[in-house]
């Protein structure tokens, strides 16, 4: 069937339910609160795509990380970035046998199904960008021979957005190649209550009892997202919104151009509709609504949308100018 336009059985949207619903479960037993960060990495994860996390320290990102792997029974490896790592570090290299007089090849971390890139903003240019490549081309090059990267495969890069020293700034090129951007905040004082709770008997560190979905189940869901009904009427309201961005679209924002510099790319486009796809397939459903696409709004746009100067001198949230587009494109 074609992408997008085969009919998908309530059974198998029984058992899409069902494997979500264990996934959310594990996560739930190692990180309190955070519903939206859940939201985010499970339809990344549907969705074959990768997320920027952005948060303050101790706001569970590693341990979210770390819990998506074992619901879904898949490797989990963790690079912390620093000034001085380089994309051998991260990809592999070669390592030259004195014994036989030959190379063996040692692949790098980035070859796991769960990749937590920690800081990303720490590392070089040159190795974000090899971080990147591998992001996009599901594989790596070592030399001179391809090897494929797990499937399914997704990376969690984190920034800290408070600190600047020692840091390199994630290029808006770059950063378009996140399925999305979670910006992380502190936890409702009823959870953190929980969350001490749970340290102080142990419960934060206990084993997760709860078995793993696995793989192939993971595998199933994302072509179950493949196949998810777009009405034209949906594909017609994603481009509208993203041509607003852009200071077109049917109905044009007055002084919008003074606030944004670049809207976003059909790059935004395309992960609109992919991650609407992803929430359809979790809330039981084969085909896409309105409300999804409005859900998913900030963090498939905020870091697509670059502001002017003006605007971030005036402080104007981007998550306004993408309210402001929303408001002035109709639904269908």
């Amino acid at each position: 069937m074609a992408r997008g336009q085969g009919n998908i059985s309530s059974e198998e949207l029984a058992h899409a339910g069902s494997v979500v619903g264990r996934i959310n479960a594990i996560f739930d037993a190692k990180v309190v609160g955070q519903e939206d960060l859940r939201v985010s990495l499970v339809s990344s994860l549907l969705a074959g795509g990768h997320i920027l996390l952005e948060s303050v320290p101790g706001l569970a990102k590693t341990t979210a990380a770390e819990t998506l792997a074992a619901a879904v029974g898949g490797t989990f490896h963790r690079i912390q970035c620093t000034p001085d790592l380089m994309p051998n570090d991260i990809v592999g290299t070669q390592i030259y046998n004195y014994g036989t007089g030959s190379f063996t090849t040692q692949l790098g971390p980035v070859h796991a199904n769960v990749v937590l890139l920690d800081e990303i903003n720490r590392s070089s240019a040159k190795t974000q960008s090899a971080m990147l490549e591998a992001m996009q081309e599901k594989q790596t090059t070592i030399g001179g021979q391809e090897y494929p990267l797990p499937n399914p495969f997704m990376v969690l890069a984190t920034q800290n957005p408070i600190e600047e020293e020692g840091t390199y700034v994630l290029p808006e090129a770059q950063m378009d190649r996140f399925l999305m951007k979670q910006v992380l905040t502190y936890p409702e004082a009823s959870d953190e209550v929980e969350i001490l709770s749970r340290v102080s008997t142990g419960a934060q560190d206990a084993p997760i009892e709860l078995p793993p979905v696995g793989l192939p189940d993971i595998k199933h869901l994302q072509q179950l997202v493949d196949r998810v009904y777009v009405d034209d009427s949906i594909k017609r309201y994603i481009v509208a919104l993203i041509n607003t961005t852009r200071g077109g679209g049917p109905t044009p924002i007055p002084g919008f151009a003074g606030q944004v510099r670049v809207g976003a790319s059909p790059r935004g486009s395309i992960a609109l509709m992919r991650v609407a796809q992803a929430l359809a397939v979790a809330a039981g459903r084969a085909y896409v609504v309105p409300d999804d696409i409005k859900l998913i709004r900030h963090r498939v746009l905020r870091h697509r949308i670059v502001r002017t100067f003006d605007a971030i001198a005036n402080n104007v949230q981007v998550e306004d100018l993408i309210d402001a587009v929303f408001n002035a494109v109709p639904a269908p």
